[in-house]
């Protein structure tokens, strides 16, 4: 199970990105190589479940927007092997501090350990006095 999937990258990139970093000498020109583009999200996903085994039991049966958003920035950076621009890498690396923060337990998924959306008990609650300015408390004009 991959935490994206190729149309979530074609959504977040640039299509003739997509083109440059996936194509390889078999490639067809001018079209994104699925093979490769599928095998570095199952890339991304693997490194992602290696930061989120100690928390949660995997594989998570709701996948966290959060979580989609990673996984993409990840595998560009994998697509982009050694000649990654520096805008990529710092994705990449903001990614990897985001997942030791899930890691530590000081950012949380939204979901429960099991991989389940959590339910909260945080909803809000609002109580009235009542009416400040009602005909039967008024002394004035009113």
């Amino acid at each position: 199970m991959t935490y994206a999937t190729a149309d979530d990258m074609k959504t977040r990139f640039n299509d003739q990105d997509l083109i440059l970093l996936t194509e390889r000498e078999n490639s067809t020109p001018g079209e994104v190589d699925m093979m490769v583009l599928t095998q570095s999200l199952v890339d991304a996903s693997a490194e992602i479940n290696a930061y989120l085994s100690g928390r949660y039991t995997l594989p998570l049966s709701t996948v966290p927007t959060a979580l989609v958003r990673v996984c993409c920035d990840i595998a560009r950076y994998f697509l982009s092997s050694d000649n990654a621009p520096e805008h990529i890498h710092q994705r990449y690396t903001d990614a990897l501090k985001f997942l030791k923060l899930v890691n530590e337990g000081k950012v949380a998924l939204g979901i429960d350990s099991q991989g389940d959306k959590a339910t909260t008990n945080d909803t809000a609650h609002i109580e009235s006095a009542g009416s400040v300015f009602a005909r039967d408390k008024s002394t004035g004009f009113i």
